[in-house]
Order: C-alpha cells, then structure tokens, then sequence
C-alpha cells in the first residue's frame, strides 16, 4: 500500500536563514507597533555593511582586520580654501582666513602624524593639539555655509547636528557618539574616511549653564563631558549598545565570522560648534569696563556687539555656563559679522549659491525666463534686513512677493517675467499687467495661427458631421496652450477634442443640433464642456416628453 503522502523532497533541506535587513525590520515594526511608534531606529552601516551576505551555512572569507589603507589626501593651502569660500559666502572675510587656516592646521597635522606613524622612526613622539573651532555669529550670517563648503571642497564626510538635541543621557535612544557613527554612514562605510570627517554643533550656547539657564544646567554639564572626550581622542564603537538594528548587525557580523574595525577614533575629526552667544557680549562689556551710557541707536549698539565678541576670552566663556575643560577644547575662535542690506544685495548678485539662481530655475522649469534688476535686488536685501535673521530673511521676503506669481505664471505663456522695484512694491499691480500682456499675446497667436483651427475643424466635420465654430477667444486659448505645452495647434487640437464624436452624437439624438460654438472655456476644461452640453441636451429633452405628455 502506497504512502498517500507526496514526497517533498525539500522539506527536510534548512531554510535560508532571514538577513539582518529582514529580522531587524521585523522587530522594529514590532516595537514600533507595540510602543505607538516611540522608539527611533538609527541604522548604522558597520563593516560588513558593503560586502554580500552568503547564502545558507556557507563560511564568509576571513576579512582583513584594517581598511585598505588608502590614506585620505590633503593637498590644499589656506589661500585655496579661502578662495573656493569667496564664490559661495559673501564678506566674512576674517572668519573665512580663520577657518581655512584652522583647517589646513588640523589636516596636515593629521597627515604628518600618520606619516610619522608609517615610518616608525625612533625619536619623540609627535605632540598635536587639536584645532577645533568655535564660531560666534547672529543667525543667517553663512556659519554653517561655510563649513559644508569647506567640507565639499575637502573631499570629507560632514554632519551637523543641533546642541539642543542632546542631554546628558542622549536624546530619542541615542548620544553624542552616534554623532561618529553618522559620520561613518556619510562615508558610505569608509571607516579611514570618516576618521577625517567633520562634525558641526549648532546652537552650542544653549548648553551653557549660567543664572539664567538653570533649566538646562544639568543636561548642559552632562553634554558638554560627553563631547569631551570626542573632541580630543577616543575610540568610538561602530555598533551603537542602544540601537536595536546596529546590535542586530554586529550579531549577524559575528556570526558570519566577520573580522575588521569596530571602532572609530576621533583623533583627527574636525569639531566645529557655533552660536549666537545673546548675552555674551554684557559678560565682555563688564570686564572691559565699556557700557555705554545714554542713548544708542541699534546700529550702533550691533557694531558695538560685534566688535566686543572680538575680544572674548576663555574666561569669558566660563562666565557664560561652559566648563573649562569643554571651551578649552575650542582653541580657535571665530566671528563671524552681522549682515547688512548690502551684503545681502551681494549675496544675490554675485554668490554662486544665490537664491536668484533658485528662482531663475523654478520659473525657467515652465520655459519662462525671470529677469532680476538691481533696484528689485535692493528693495528686497532692504526688507530682509528688517526681518533680522540674516540672509534667511531673503526667502521670507522673495515669498512674499512671487507667491502669486509662481502660482500664475506658468499658465500665462509670457515668455518672460522681469522683476524690478515696482513689481517689488505693488506685486499685484504688476500681476494684472502680466495677464493682460498674456491675453493680447493670446490673441495675436490664436489670430496668427487662426488657420490651423480652421483647418482642424475642416477635418472634424468631414470625418464626423458636426461643424466646430472657434471663437477668436477659443482660437486664442489653443494656440497659448499649444506654445506652453510645445505641441503644434492641430495636434493639441486632437488632443482636447479627441473624444466629442461620441458626447456630440448624443447631443444630436437629443436637439437635432450639428454646430457647436466652442468657446475658451472649452479649451480650458474640454471634458466638462462636451459634459455639460450632454446634460443640458438630456435634461431639454426630457423637459419636452413631459410638456407633451401633459396635452
């Protein structure tokens, strides 16, 4: 008697074990559901991250235990730095020397030291002190525009975060060390390139502690320890012990006979912290004696700020809630100055990262050419002045005035948008001239290009029975459409009109009627008009049954 159960002969094989993606994303969707979406996941691609997984039991290749050494190469002089910043971040003069030269300080000691490493050569050892930077500046001035720039330039991975993100036992199930971490995501796995990234603080005075930040005393001291260490010399684990995935990917490493760096030294990492430092600059006045007396005009009392933060010393710092070890870490100080209406007309006109260069795009997306005056430019830097955020306040301003524009424009089919100081001033003065430019444009195509409506409606009525009277409107709208889209008017003409055989047969049955006006709003919602038209037909015929009905 035969077994009635069918062999399977692959019931017995193993099944392939479920990859570190697969079980990590089933646990976080598990945790996530269990908890209500509380806990964050940071994944962290640790050495195994680039290299494919082998299938079933199979033993992965033993896996040096160092990076391929490529060293990461450092050839550039302070003047290069200085002069790729030029083309992107406008004054700052000072604080772009001060920063290039920090730079080429931190990196080609970084180099000397690995050189002397390599030649194990008998004598002292080489002393480095690191230069990591800490930057005093109002918001909006270019502080973090320049780092990424200079980052760019370099070749190395960069990250930044905000201060305020932090406490002293981390922030979202995470700290300061997963700041390390992304800098090794950043390079894409390349542990020898992040040891050459660098990591950028915003908003670092909001870790002070001083009489008027007890609330953030505690979390302040704690953070500032924490990034201690990091900023001189550490080792960093690669796998977070509070992150689920990155656990799950060193125990998949593991188990997979994995061998390489775990861990990430900070040794040659570029720290940069900034701030704006609001109460900074009474710390200073007080210990220079210069309080001013009577009335000073807020020009005044700016440049006074700012000339006094030039002054600023370690002890000062202290005064204002770090610890001594932590501001002891930031050797180098920069300032960075507050911006004027003219800076900020420069900005516009000559940075490579203009905003202009923005707008010109957006609107250039839709074949329309923006052309910028300069009395337009000055309106403009003027107002984001007033908004006191530096060049940030150049987006509010802008937004407020093409708002309406980028709604418009593009369904006009100008072929160009001058902005100059009167569209500046009256935005919708200027809006209303714009569409009726659009409409005598429109006319004068629909009157040039009349003979291909005609022609199409020639060939509609031989082909279907039913006679298509443009209007000069209709005829206008076509041919403005046509021109936005890039098509030829008798094929945007098949387009929109494509299906009215079939709704105007049924109009037919109905009234008996073969000419049909189309108008402008036909051209504008085709569907809706030859809809509307069918309702209408309907509805009169119904409405003459009943009249008849009820004699």
């Amino acid at each position: 008697m035969s077994d009635p159960t069918p062999e399977t002969p692959d019931a017995d094989k193993p099944k392939t074990p479920a990859s570190p993606e697969e079980v990590t994303r089933k646990l976080e969707d598990f945790i996530k559901n269990t908890l209500g979406g509380q806990v964050l996941f940071t994944r962290i691609d640790g050495p195994g991250a680039k290299r494919s997984q082998p299938e079933g039991d199979e033993k992965a290749p033993e896996e040096p235990a160092e990076d391929n050494g490529k060293a990461f190469e450092f050839t550039y002089k302070p003047a290069d730095i200085k002069a790729h910043l030029d083309r992107y971040v406008i004054r700052q003069d000072e604080a772009k020397k001060v920063l290039a030269t920090a730079v080429c300080d931190h990196y080609h000691h970084a180099r000397m030291l690995r050189e002397h490493h390599a030649a194990d050569e008998p004598g002292p050892r080489l002393e480095f002190s690191k230069q990591n930077v800490i930057i005093i500046g109002p918001t909006g001035v270019g502080k973090t525009y320049l780092v990424k720039h200079i980052a760019d330039l370099i070749g190395v991975p960069f990250v930044k975060a905000d201060a305020t993100k932090f406490s002293e036992t981390g922030y979202v199930g995470a700290d300061v060390d997963d700041l390390v971490r992304d800098l090794v995501a950043k390079a894409n796995g390349d542990i020898e390139l992040a040891e050459h990234g660098i990591i950028y603080l915003d908003e670092i005075d909001k870790l002070s502690s001083g009489p008027e930040r007890l609330g953030r005393d505690v979390s302040g001291r704690g953070v500032q320890t924490a990034l201690l260490k990091l900023m001189e010399e550490t080792e960093v684990s690669l796998y977070a012990p509070n992150d689920i995935r990155s656990q799950m990917q060193m125990m998949f490493d593991t188990r997979k006979g994995r061998t390489g760096r775990e861990v990430v030294n900070t040794r040659n990492i570029l720290f940069i912290v900034s701030g704006a430092f609001s109460g900074l600059e009474k710390i200073i006045e007080k210990r220079t004696n210069r309080k001013s007396i009577g009335f000073v005009s807020a020009e005044a009392k700016a440049a006074a700020s700012e000339h006094l933060f030039r002054e600023v010393r370690t002890k000062d710092f202290i005064d204002f809630g770090f610890e001594a070890e932590f501001i002891g870490r930031l050797p180098v100080r920069v300032v960075c100055d507050p911006l004027s209406a003219d800076d900020m007309f420069q900005i516009m006109k000559q940075s490579e990262g203009s905003l202009i260069r923005q707008y010109e795009r957006e609107f250039a997306a839709y074949g329309l050419k923006a052309v910028f005056e300069d009395d337009a430019l000055r309106e403009i830097a003027s107002r984001a002045e007033e908004e006191q955020t530096g060049a940030r306040g150049l987006v509010t301003a802008w937004e407020r005035v093409l708002r309406d524009f980028k709604f418009e424009m593009p369904s006009l089919g100008l072929p160009e948008l001058r902005i100059d100081g009167a569209l500046v001033k009256h935005p919708e003065t200027a809006l209303m001239k714009c569409r009726s430019a659009a409409a005598s444009l429109a006319m004068e195509l629909g009157t040039a290009h009349a003979g291909e409506v005609k022609a199409f409606a020639e060939r509609f009525q031989r082909d279907h029975g039913f006679t298509l009277d443009f209007d000069a409107a209709a005829m206008a709208a076509v041919a403005a459409r046509a021109q936005r889209e890039g098509m030829s008017v008798e094929a945007m003409c098949a387009k929109l009109f494509k299906d009215y055989p079939f709704g105007l047969k049924l109009v037919t049955r109905s009234t008996g009627t073969t000419t049909f006006v189309i108008t402008a709003d036909a051209v504008a919602n085709p569907d809706k008009f030859v809809s509307d038209l069918v309702v209408n037909a309907c509805r009169g015929s119904n409405t003459e049954a009943q009249v008849t009905g009820g004699e």
